[in-house]
């Protein structure tokens, strides 16, 4: 009976530690992404992650010897998750905040954008000022999202800001607003809405994008940092932004 016990915590010991799940434990890091911000990240048409980020990541991880992978995450449980810590940080177009420093550190900015009013071709609306009494969709929880709160809107609210442009198609909303960077891909590069929409005005926030990672992670921090400044040297950071039309 002993000697089964024994072979039995063995096992259950073996199982533990295999199934710790990736963390830096093992040597990776995991990130999550919410997979519904082209170029950031998305999943293509083969059902692929990929984008800027998601291949970002990885990218960084060669550049310090560890390996980074990126996890598709829901965007209304991303910051949950990263304070449980379910992953290790958060690549997904996160733009930093002084809310945000208060639960979460930041690496060095990897983007700069603002926030943008999308519309259809023809719209009378042709700035953020043109907003009030509108009906306008954004992504729950993001700075688009937030950004409304000084406007006098009729704001809905998405799960993903794709779902709030197809409804502005489908003529249930005047508006939606999202990152610069995010508009300019649905505006410019998704074949599914090419002519329809145009962006309105110039971006009327002025926001950083960086890498996030739970409270007082600096080893963490510090290895995405070195990576980042790697690869601001040999180029390859700035060649990757090309790749992804990010200016």
């Amino acid at each position: 009976m002993k000697k089964l016990t024994a072979i039995l915590l063995m096992a259950l010991c073996a199982f533990t530690a295999f199934a710790g799940g990736a963390s830096e434990d093992d040597g990776v890091y995991v990130f999550a992404a919410d997979a519904t911000w082209p170029p950031f990240e998305f999943v293509d048409e083969n059902g692929n992650l990929t984008g800027f980020e998601v291949e970002l990541m990885p990218l960084i991880g060669e550049h310090v010897g560890v390996e980074m992978v990126v996890e598709n995450i829901a965007w209304d449980t991303i910051f949950a998750g990263l304070a449980n810590g379910q992953y290790d940080g958060v690549a997904s177009g996160v733009t930093v905040t002084e809310e945000r420093k208060q639960t979460m550190d930041f690496s060095m900015p990897i983007a700069s954008q603002g926030q943008v009013v999308v519309v259809l071709q023809d719209s009378p609306i042709q700035s953020a000022d043109d907003l009030n009494g509108k009906k306008v969709g954004v992504q729950i929880g993001t700075t688009g999202d937030f950004a409304l709160d000084n406007y006098d809107v009729d704001r809905r609210q998405y799960d993903d800001i794709g779902l709030a442009i197809q409804d502005m198609i489908n003529g249930n909303l005047d508006a939606c607003v999202c990152d610069s960077i995010i508009a300019s891909d649905f505006v410019l590069a998704n074949e599914s809405y090419k002519g329809m929409l145009r962006v309105a005005g110039e971006p009327f926030t002025d926001e950083e994008i960086a890498i996030a990672v739970k409270k007082g992670n600096t080893e963490l921090l510090d290895l995405i940092n070195q990576g980042l400044e790697a690869m601001m040297a040999d180029g390859s950071f700035d060649e990757l932004k090309a790749k992804w039309n990010i200016l």
